[in-house]
């Protein structure tokens, strides 16, 4: 079980800083192998999409992007030639309807690309898309990104184990991505965390189980800027979701704790949250009940992880330093060592751990 969070502030505080220490500054993306590739065609994630991210690169000028308070956001509008502008949007439309209505050509006839949007900032550099109902003038965003192997993993990953399904699919080096909705966790704790009509043991209580995901499904640097906060009125209170937006870290660092949202100064304040209103015995219940639920959906999708498995497991994902200290960690962890010494792979090695997850619930059962 993840270690619990009834710790000293002081030991969190000097956590959280080692871990940020060993995060990558710029992560090496990876192509899609072949057997992945099949992978992803098999289950429609793979198909020949009407525009390229080569193609958007090749825009003219931009201008940055402010928020409501003038702070620069670290995106910029581009612009393209007049001449190319129409047929970029048109296929931004297709691509549109690809993701959200599997390509019924009727649903683009009503919308339109109000602006497309480039990020700097980060490992996947990418397009932000907003598009535009004529009707009723509501707008959605997708997202055009540089298809890294570690990403799609993490999202295949996601969608399979999470409480969550992805859209996405992928053409060549080519990723269009939905976006997925929700308050970041940072401007939750700046706006929202001190209402009144928000429980906190509820946010302490979505926190525990974010914390646990994250560990099971190795997806790291869940710091609150990459994940959001789904908030829904209930006929009796407010619920909370957590829910992960950047999956360019999924297995990929050495260190175990990259991998437990708990240890980011980032994320302090819930973990204070965590320490203030729930009781060791209580975290420890809402840690099993996320482990059941996702030992329940790797039972479900049995045959298509099975199939993922062997579609990924020759894809490293990382570099053999990162590795083999993964596999070290999680092999002391599980008490499994012989079975990770053997994994030079990182699927290989989210493979053990799902494994170690199986029989440790068979031997509680």
């Amino acid at each position: 079980m993840v270690e619990g969070f009834q710790k000293s502030v002081a030991r969190n505080v000097n956590m959280h800083t080692h871990s940020n220490d060993h995060i990558s500054k710029k992560k090496i993306p990876y192509t899609v192998g072949k057997p992945f590739k099949r992978y992803l065609r098999r289950y429609g994630r793979e198909m020949q999409l009407p525009v390229s991210y080569d193609t958007l690169k090749h825009f003219n000028y931009g201008i940055p992007v402010t928020d409501k308070a003038g702070k620069d956001t670290l995106w910029e509008t581009v612009f393209y030639n007049p001449s190319l502008t129409d047929e970029i949007h048109a296929a931004l439309k297709r691509v549109y309807s690809l993701l959200k209505s599997s390509g019924h050509t009727q649903a683009e006839e009503h919308l339109h690309i109000e602006r497309i949007d480039y990020c700097l900032f980060g490992n996947s550099k990418p397009f932000r898309i907003k598009i535009v109902n004529n009707y009723n003038e509501v707008h959605d965003y997708f997202y055009i990104k540089v298809a890294d192997a570690s990403r799609i993993f993490g999202m295949e990953l996601e969608h399979l184990l999470s409480p969550h399904w992805i859209n996405f699919l992928i053409d060549d080096n080519t990723l269009a991505e939905e976006h997925i909705s929700g308050v970041p966790g940072d401007v939750f704790i700046k706006e929202h965390l001190q209402r009144p009509e928000y429980n906190l043991k509820k946010i302490a209580k979505e926190f525990v189980k974010f914390n646990e995901r994250c560990f099971v499904r190795l997806l790291g640097d869940m710091r609150s800027y990459n994940f959001v906060f789904d908030i829904t009125q209930d006929f009796d209170d407010i619920q909370f979701r957590i829910r992960s937006i950047d999956f360019d870290q999924q297995s990929y660092e050495g260190n175990r704790n990259i991998y437990l949202p708990q240890f980011f100064k980032e994320n302090f304040v819930f973990v204070q949250l965590v320490q203030q209103h729930l009781h060791p015995d209580v975290i420890k219940q809402y840690q099993q009940e996320e482990t059941a639920q996702i030992i329940r959906r790797i039972k479900a999708q049995r045959q298509r992880l099975r199939h993922l498995r062997v579609a990924a497991s020759d894809e490293p994902l990382s570099t053999p330093p990162k590795i083999k200290q993964l596999a070290t960690a999680l092999g002391q962890y599980h008490q499994r060592e012989a079975a990770f010494a053997k994994c030079n792979t990182m699927p290989k090695i989210m493979y053990q751990h799902l494994m170690a997850l199986l029989i440790k619930d068979q031997k509680e059962d």
